[in-house]
């Protein structure tokens, strides 16, 4: 009788102090471009539920990940009248018009640049509608619609054109020629996210690739002109569980891209890729953040001097130059440490020390290539970043590679964001 007695009281005990933190409203503070009605969709907490710090921490993270909040905090404010709570979220809003400019070297070593503007909060929703010029010997341009919540606050949509001209090397019988290469493509995906950490797109690609010689070395194999269409099955699957915190990034991340890709024509066979994305962050002290990123790559290995990964500075290695090998395989580690050198309401100064990796397969070849000196590059550098907080991404990064294995070059890189 007494272990039934104590049993009773202990469940009327949770069950009143569950009654006791009953959330009886919802609201947001600080948001003025951005939908309250969107925000209230984000978030997974509901009028009437039992208040719960995870799902409450939860829920301010994934405001957080929105472009349009740069900082998310909450409060549990009593009402006097009864036992219940309101929760009360206070945003801090980015400003999410935001022009942007990359400078970088060309193939040739000319000036090139990319400038565009985007809108990452279109209609107050978190959609993201963007364009860009891009100056790389030739003209290029795209644009962007990218609606993650278009439906409902699990699914979306995205679309895209581009149209782009770059001069870039092939190589080929230890020697290599230019090509201009035109791409035009259209993808439309589709986008889900199953919760909070785990998000995947599916969607297809139709685009026409041109490859038209301009100089260098020359092989009866290798065409001197090439227009094929084609198009890709695309899959995306990303799993995510980052905490954020301005400029401090704490957590993992994954992120699979798989493609199949059917050409139109018997020159080039259809072929698969895949990569995956392993990246990790840590916070380190009150100023400091270690970042890491290892990508593993693999195609189907064709013995082409058409093959789809690149060794290249804005991509996988700082310093290295400019589409310096091709292969059908790849693995790069990328570890660095940032450091806060100054933080003021709205602006963040970071240095950052790294040490960029990798190797390659070449086309048609062996996994013992990876294990190649001739194919691994190892770069160890610095760099800066001048970041606005109240402004999304916008962080204008200069990096320093410099080369210490065979065949090394060094060099400076610049961009917009974080390399990774």
């Amino acid at each position: 009788m007494k272990k039934l007695l104590l049993l009773f009281l202990i469940l009327f005990s949770v069950t009143g102090f569950s009654q006791e933190l009953k959330i009886a409203d919802i609201s947001f503070v600080g948001a003025k471009k951005t939908k309250v009605s969107f925000l209230k969709s984000i978030v997974t907490i509901e009028k009437g539920m039992a208040t719960d710090s995870t799902a409450i921490l939860i829920a301010v993270n994934q405001l957080k990940k929105l472009p349009s909040i740069a900082n998310a905090t909450f409060q549990l404010m009593q009402n006097t009248v009864d036992a219940s709570y309101n929760l009360v979220f206070t945003v801090e809003e980015n400003f999410t018009i935001i022009p942007f400019a990359n400078l970088y070297s060309s193939s040739n070593d000319d000036f090139a640049f990319r400038v565009g503007l985007q809108e990452f909060n279109l209609t107050g929703r978190n959609i993201v509608l963007g364009g860009f010029y891009q100056k790389d010997i030739f003209n290029s341009y795209g644009v962007l619609l990218r609606a993650p919540y278009l439906f409902n606050a699990k699914t979306g949509l995205a679309v895209s054109y581009n149209n782009l001209k770059t001069e870039e090397p092939i190589f080929f019988d230890g020697s290599s020629a230019d090509y201009k290469y035109h791409n035009s493509s259209i993808e439309v995906l589709g986008l889900y996210q199953f919760n909070q950490n785990h998000s995947i797109d599916l969607g297809l690609n139709f685009f026409t690739e041109k490859y038209n010689y301009i100089r260098g070395a020359t092989n009866e194999t290798v065409p001197q002109a090439l227009d094929v269409n084609k198009f890709s099955y695309k899959a995306i699957y990303k799993y995510s569980n980052i905490q954020y915190h301005y400029q401090y990034l704490d957590g993992f991340k994954s992120s699979l891209n798989f493609q199949y890709v059917h050409s139109s024509t018997k020159e080039l066979d259809n072929f698969l890729v895949a990569f995956n994305d392993f990246v990790y962050y840590k916070r380190v002290g009150e100023r400091g953040n270690w970042a890491n990123r290892l990508r593993l790559g693999l195609a189907s290995n064709d013995d082409t001097p058409f093959a789809p990964f690149s060794v290249d500075n804005n991509i996988n290695i700082r310093g290295v130059g400019n589409i310096i090998d091709r292969g059908t395989g790849s693995v790069v580690l990328n570890t660095e440490y940032r450091y806060t050198l100054v933080d003021k309401s709205w602006f963040v100064l970071q240095g950052n020390t790294f040490i960029d990796a990798g190797t390659w397969r070449n086309p048609g070849g062996e996994f013992q290539d990876f294990l190649e000196p001739d194919n691994i590059r190892v770069y160890p550098g610095v760099g800066l970043r001048f970041m606005h907080k109240k402004i999304f991404n916008a962080i204008f990064r200069i990096d320093y590679g410099y080369g210490v294995t065979k065949n090394a070059s060094k060099g400076l890189v610049f961009g917009i964001g974080q390399y990774f």
